[in-house]
């Protein structure tokens, strides 16, 4: 055991350190984040006054477990749906600000003469901004229902997929060490491959796994299972050259998708809070006061890049995603911060070993810069829009006016532009497929029927099973959407549509004979043309199988159940928000959530009696009880604790209803609570007390003195008998009272007999 005790020890200091310094930047309203930087330099060797960390190897491993959980966490709280469902506008918004800020970043790296690689790094670092750090800024600042807070969480939320693509993209440029346009795009091929095939195996896979066994799966065993199937994608994803943290951000957008992933990230998160706060420390432990002080110029000039660059570039992004002025200044100020991502991408680049080393610790000195600035920026937008609105010019107002109206409205497709796409979404997928089992049959089944059955016929063997294995997949990337109302109408509207209609169909049979063609010649090489011939007759029956048709929309039909399988079991639970909510938006309107505190002033009360639309402006648009919506609530419908009021109204409106709705009762004091307590007394009725020949609702013991009285012990008996409320006391009975201490004492003061009161009254 004892070569165990520096780990514990270096353990025991950790989160030591980490559990006070997180104290007392909770008391100072802090984000946490900062706590353990702070508490990593307290540890380290860099400050003197405390002990230190004796295994720094050690705790570069378990950081680097830190950064697979704290990715898996974020993808469990990710969704590709929600990716796809964000639209246009985030995408051109977040897309412009990490171009630009990862250009700001290698510029000004290029300024202080730092290498190629500290350049790039530093670009990526710069562009990605803390969801961590802002959604704690809104949440201290009451800002989470305003319009701005919404659209800034999505920017971030497609900033994190996009942080781990650049991740993908770093790692592969540090590998091969050369900036060649064919590596890149071959990188950037091998990634989408991986990501179609991980997600739709995944999708299709795993919700019928957690299914099977969802009686086996106590917390215990979910816990082990998902974080098995974590560790697994890592290992997997290692294995084909990607980072381990994108193998757990894959894994944990998978288990996004299914039923059981709220369950999942509430037992995750304490596993992923004890690793995240090791990485945190580790961050702070490459904190170096002499770095600092010696490389002051390019912090201080790296943070003005941030602030002024994310403002800028935050703004104009905003602004060309079609949002208003008002809505992208608000927007640009709130993204003035880097965070987690910026270590992550730093550690990256400490072990590649292609980051010199002093980046790291200069990052993590601009990130506690413009975490302290935070919540500076996001009250200065306010004046900064009034500034600039102020000294705008009419006709750049009412241009900036036109162009956000007109991204507003709603741009309905026309039949070619979505038959198209979905064409294309149904080849990209079903080629991946297809390619993905040729891969996995020619090195797993070849082998074994080669040595089975001899060379020629385990390679007929070999050719047939692969053949078999991809048919369902040529027959759907081939046959989909053929008979869609897409097709039917681009047919029926204009005869000219015929010959591209029958040509994109040609194409799908063309790229099927493909693949065949491909299995053929690779396992016998002969002539191209018998090959040809051979592909065109297989393709040809596939097409016509009614069994590869009933096994290609069983396929289907499985994956999109199981990856809607989710927001059906929300709509049963009356969790999911109405269709109607997103589009809100456009109009300055919002459609938010809302749970009644367990001590809320509004308990009981029916909307009639609260009237919340005259007050606050506000429209409750459904209850949420439990497993039981309510829609459209009247006057007569009553609010209880617990409950989930879905909200519709403007930034203004909600933030004063919010401030009501979260109010609790002031007239119970924790002291009040405790004198409150119930206790269970019993008492004899004696002789000449005022209860004797009454019944007990007579005496008022509920009614007068509020107890409750539980159990009567009769004179003639010696069991326990239920109250009868009718029954006549005796002397000599006995009652089991609950009640309040005081309610008690005034019972039991009136039990007396009038000498012992009169005594009572002289003592």
């Amino acid at each position: 055991m004892s070569h165990l005790t520096p780990l514990i020890s270096d353990l025991a200091l950790i989160l030591i350190c980490a559990g006070i310094t997180t104290l007392i930047f909770k008391k100072l309203k802090q984000p946490l984040v900062l706590g353990y930087i702070v508490a990593g330099f307290l540890c380290s060797p860099h400050f003197q006054f405390t002990p230190s960390v004796a295994d720094e190897v050690n705790m570069q491993i378990w950081s680097e477990i830190g950064v697979i959980f704290l990715l898996f966490a974020l993808g469990l709280d990710f969704s590709f749906k929600k990716m796809l469902k964000s639209g246009s506008s985030t995408v051109i918004a977040a897309c412009t600000i990490i171009f630009c800020m990862i250009l700001i970043g290698m510029f000004v790296g290029w300024l202080f003469g730092w290498k190629q690689m500290d350049c790039m790094f530093l670009g990526g670092m710069l562009a990605m901004s803390s969801t961590t750090i802002i959604y704690k800024a809104f949440d201290d600042m009451g800002l989470r229902q305003q319009r701005f807070a919404g659209i800034v969480l999505s920017i971030l939320v497609l900033e994190d997929i996009l942080a781990i693509v650049l991740m993908v993209m770093l790692t592969t440029l540090a590998v091969s060490k050369n900036f060649e346009g064919g590596e890149m795009a071959y990188s950037i091929v091998k990634l989408v491959f991986f990501l179609v095939l991980w997600f739709v195996v995944g999708i299709y896979l795993i919700p019928l796994f957690l299914r099977r066994v969802r009686r086996l799966m106590s917390n215990e065993t979910l816990l082990i299972v998902s974080l098995a199937l974590c560790f697994g994608m890592v290992v997997l994803a290692a294995k084909v050259g990607f980072s381990p943290a994108f193998g757990a951000f894959v894994m944990g957008s998978i288990l996004s998708e299914t039923i059981d992933s709220e369950r999942i990230e509430h037992l995750v998160n304490p596993v992923k809070d004890l690793f995240g706060a090791i990485f945190f420390v580790s961050v702070g432990m490459m904190v170096d006061p002499a770095m600092i002080v010696e490389y002051i110029g390019p912090i201080i000039v790296i943070v003005l890049a941030i602030l002024v660059g994310q403002t800028v570039f935050g703004t104009g992004g905003v602004l060309l995603s079609g949002q208003p002025l008002k809505i992208a200044v608000q927007c640009g100020f709130s993204l003035t911060q880097i965070g987690e991502f910026a270590f992550i991408i730093a550690s990256l680049g400490v072990s590649l070993n292609v980051t010199s080393h002093f980046l790291y610790p200069i990052v993590v000195a601009v990130s506690v810069i413009t975490t302290f600035f935070t919540p500076y920026m996001i009250r200065l937008s306010g004046p900064a829009y009034r500034l600039v609105d102020a000294h705008l010019p009419r006709f750049w107002k009412e241009l900036l006016r036109r162009y956000s109206a007109g991204t507003s409205t709603v741009n309905h497709q026309n039949n070619w532009k979505k038959l198209l796409t979905a064409i294309l979404r149904i080849v990209l997928v079903y080629s991946v497929l297809c390619v993905a089992v040729m891969v996995l049959s020619f090195n797993l089944f070849l082998p074994l029927l080669v040595s089975a059955l001899g060379d020629f016929w385990g390679k007929v063997a070999g050719a047939a099973v692969t053949i078999v294995l991809v048919a369902p997949f040529l027959r759907a990337m081939i046959m989909k959407k053929n008979h869609s109302i897409e097709f039917k109408a681009l047919w029926a509207d204009n005869r000219y549509n015929h010959a591209p209609l029958i040509s994109v169909i040609l194409l799908r049979i063309i790229l099927g004979i493909g693949f065949v063609v491909y299995i053929v010649e690779y396992l016998f090489q002969t002539s191209t043309a018998l090959v040809v011939g051979i592909a065109l007759v297989l393709v040809v029956l596939m097409i016509f199988s009614r069994f590869l048709k009933k096994q290609s929309i069983g396929l289907e039909r499985t994956f999109v159940q199981n990856l809607r399988s989710k927001d059906v079991h929300k709509v049963y639970l009356g969790e999911k928000r109405p269709e109607y909510a997103g589009r809100l938006l456009d109009r300055d309107l919002h459609l938010s959530d809302f749970t009644v505190p367990a001590d809320s002033l509004w308990g009981g009360k029916t909307l009639k009696e609260l009237d919340l639309g005259k007050k606050y402006g506000v429209h409750v648009a459904s209850i949420i009880r439990g497993k039981h919506r309510l829609n459209i609530p009247g006057g007569e419908n009553r609010i209880y604790p617990g409950d989930t009021l879905q909200v519709i109204g403007t930034d203004d409106q909600l933030s004063v209803f919010a401030a009501q709705a979260e109010k609790v009762s002031d007239y119970h004091s924790d002291d009040d609570f405790e004198k409150r307590e119930m206790y269970l007394k019993q008492f004899v009725i004696v002789a000449g007390s005022p209860f004797c020949k009454r019944t007990i609702r007579e005496c008022g013991v509920r009614n007068k003195y509020h107890c409750l009285v539980v159990g009567i012990e009769l004179t003639t008996g010696d069991s326990l008998h239920k109250p009868d409320v009718n029954l006549p006391l005796n002397e000599g009975d006995i009652l089991w009272v609950v009640g309040e201490k005081d309610n008690l004492a005034a019972l039991f003061a009136v039990n007396q007999p009038e000498e012992r009161k009169n005594d009572v009254d002289e003592e």
